[in-house]
């Protein structure tokens, strides 16, 4: 008869509560050095946000002369202009920064098209206003509020508080780093960017929120077992499971990334790293801050114990 392979052995008794103190103290330093890169580096804004107009042109030569494309837009007075390789040696990223009108902004299009002639072939030109950039900010930050917030609401109804501060403290960690990661590699920050980092928070709560069910049976099941073997049981149980779903997940984001395209290469590179963090936040941060925050014993009590009729007793 066939039988199933065991990624992780069922037996797996591995002290993550123990380690609590060097984990804690990672995560602390790396949401400290993405803040610091926040300050010094700071985010790499593209178009969504600040405004400005994109081309993606592709030369007719095989491979593109970055240099004389620069020296010939540097000379048509619309202010900072930044080209970049984009996929193939041929394809070319221009940004040309907000001119302050619609007007104005048609007019420095008109400058560089007129300036390369017909040496290249244009793909897409893309203008965002100051409006709209402002209001893509402001849009972009009530919408990571909200899901914090709905979620937070969420993990308590389901759970306890204790839980919705642990899942809340477990996701903030992981949208720091993202941010940081986008600071010190100075990845393009739009709205691709901000949808990674959405997608990495539902994405991390789904594992948490399975380990957390696990804790929430086990606390039902084991009544005299001590707190920290209580959660390391339940991570160690629910392992298997957060292993091969992030692996699985990770193979095929790992697919987009190489084969996927420039335009999505941002998103993919946030969600490679969202997964492995995501990952590990359930099962070092989450989890071990339920014995930090006070997560009590009779939890659920109420919900299993069921009141006996009259004449017949309360079942064990």
């Amino acid at each position: 008869m066939f039988r199933g392979f065991s990624f992780v052995p069922p037996d797996t008794k591995v002290d993550f509560v123990g380690m609590r103190g060097i984990s804690f103290f990672v995560s602390a330093l790396m949401m400290i050095l993405s803040l610091v890169a926040l300050q010094v580096y700071d985010l790499n804004f593209g178009i969504d946000f600040e405004g400005g107009t994109l081309i993606e042109i592709g030369t007719k030569t095989e491979e593109a002369d970055l240099a004389s494309l620069r020296e010939t837009l540097n000379t048509l007075d619309i202010g900072e202009v930044q080209i970049q390789r984009f996929g193939a040696p041929n394809d070319v990223l221009i940004r040309i920064q907000e001119q302050g009108s619609e007007k104005a902004q048609q007019a420095s299009v008109d400058k560089v098209k007129a300036a390369l002639g017909d040496d290249v072939e244009y793909r897409r030109v893309e203008t965002v206003g100051p409006t709209i950039s402002s209001e893509l900010i402001y849009m972009g930050t009530i919408a990571v509020v909200v899901a914090m917030l709905a979620i937070l609401v969420y993990v308590w109804l389901r759970f306890e508080w204790q839980f919705a501060v642990a899942a809340i403290a477990a996701l903030t960690h992981d949208v720091v780093g993202a941010i940081g990661l986008f600071c010190v590699l100075q990845l393009e920050f739009n709205l691709a960017a901000l949808a990674a980092i959405l997608t990495i928070i539902g994405y991390s709560l789904n594992d948490t929120v399975v380990v957390f069910d696990r804790i929430r049976e086990n606390l039902r099941k084991y009544r005299k077992l001590p707190m920290a073997d209580l959660i390391d049981l339940a991570i160690n149980e629910t392992l298997s499971r957060t292993l091969l779903t992030h692996f699985t997940t990770f193979l095929a984001v790992l697919a987009l990334y190489l084969w996927g395209g420039k335009v999505i290469e941002n998103f993919n590179i946030a969600m490679l790293f969202g997964i492995i963090v995501g990952a590990y936040s359930s099962i070092f941060v989450a989890a071990p801050l339920l014995l930090i925050l006070g997560m009590r014993r009779d939890w659920g009590a109420s919900s299993t114990t069921k009141r006996p009729k009259s004449g017949v007793p309360a079942s064990v």
